[in-house]
């Protein structure tokens, strides 16, 4: 029960940071609200929060809470699906036929628990006395309309999980199979009602096979419906741990280039708070780094040529193009006047993007290990 409760608080929390930067998203709002209830009606099955609720409202009220909350779950649910099936006016006449079919089941339900002494509604679903017509259709009422509602949201996940690529199919099948489950275990449970209504004993093993179906099925549709936002997530993580050390690792590289040519570091875009903290952002400083030191290559490369030829320094090894980066360096700072005209040295790095950095953090490396003399040059604030 912890275990399912967390899954659920912790899908709860993904969704409602989503719907605060979306608060118009219909569909959104439809699984929020979903998770909403769902999360709601185990805490209030809980001995503690049991004890509150029938404290306040009278003994049965918490079964009867949790199954409403449990069955307008389902019917957010539904209406996370028809709105993002269909436009929003033939969505919302679906949807408020759906609202008329779940409050019927509710005031059935509700009726056939206020109809009884609250000594035989006691109980779980295992020890209920089903042969009370009025507990028979308090179980069986809602199971029906669960398995209706999941049977359906089951299929249309999986026409979506067909239609869609990875990551996002994944997270689909999933809780297509989730979905799945549970309208089978809600089945077998509506069958149960009916054969101990009838007065036929059923093995406790099997309602605890049906039990433990249900909440390895809940936990499944709860992780397929967060697992492409969690990879995603994952994915930014580890892309921003990536850009935090190989700015880092370009240091040597940049303060070497930024004391031989301090003009070429970029300014702050703006005075405001705001922009400074957009600014201090891995991403955005890991990206200024970049262009900072592509544009230190280029006014240092006129000092790497081949002196008498006109012709560019020949591809060579890291370590080399360190020492030659340090003494171009000395010369533009002893003021010696450009020899030639630049050249694109920093395109001769690397094949694309990936290979150009990865040749830039080569040549930072050696120039640390290869460092003669600290350098004292300060980066730009942001």
């Amino acid at each position: 029960m912890e275990l399912l409760l967390l899954g659920l608080v912790g899908a709860l929390a993904w969704k409602l940071c989503k719907l605060w930067r979306t608060p118009h998203d219909a569909p959104l709002r439809s699984v929020t609200l979903c998770l909403l209830c769902a999360t709601l009606s185990y805490p209030i099955a809980m001995p503690g929060g049991a004890t509150g609720v029938d404290t306040v409202a009278g003994h049965g009220a918490t079964k009867l809470v949790q199954n409403v909350l449990l069955l307008v779950s389902m019917y957010f649910l539904m209406c996370f699906y028809l709105y993002s099936a269909a436009d929003e006016e033939a969505s919302r006449r679906r949807a408020n036929k759906e609202a008329v079919a779940v409050v019927a089941v509710v005031v059935v339900i509700t009726l056939a628990a206020v109809s009884v002494p609250h000594e035989v509604f006691a109980g779980s679903f295992s020890t209920a006395d089903m042969t009370v017509p009025q507990i028979a259709v308090f179980y069986g009422g809602a199971g029906c309309y669960l398995t209706y509602v999941l049977g359906i949201a089951a299929r249309w996940t999986r026409t979506y999980a067909r239609m869609s690529r990875r990551p996002h199919a994944t997270g689909l099948w999933m809780a297509a199979v989730g979905l799945g489950a549970m309208a089978v275990a809600c089945a077998i449970r509506a069958v149960i009602v009916a054969v101990r209504w009838a007065d036929i004993e059923v093995p406790q093993r099997l309602m605890a096979a049906v039990a433990f179906l249900l909440v390895a099925s809940i936990l499944l549709f709860t992780a397929g419906i967060t697992y492409s936002g969690v990879r995603a997530r994952i994915s930014s993580s580890k892309l921003w741990l990536q850009h935090r050390r190989d700015y880092r690792r370009l240091a040597a590289l940049w303060e070497l280039l930024a004391e031989a040519f301090p003009d070429n570091v970029l300014p702050p875009a703006s005075s405001s708070a705001h922009d400074r903290r957009r600014a201090r952002g891995v991403h955005r400083r890991y990206h200024r780094r970049i262009v900072e030191i592509r544009d230190g290559l280029v006014a240092i490369s006129p000092y790497l040529l081949v002196d008498g030829t006109g012709i560019p320094a020949p591809d060579v090894d890291s370590d080399e193009l360190a020492a030659r980066l340090r003494r171009a360096s000395a010369r533009v700072k002893e003021g010696a006047p450009v020899p030639r005209r630049a050249v694109p040295l920093a395109m001769t790095l690397g094949s694309d993007r990936a290979a150009d950095v990865k040749q830039l953090i080569a040549v930072s490396d050696a120039l640390v290990t290869d460092r003669a003399t600290p350098l004292t040059i300060k980066e730009a604030p942001c």
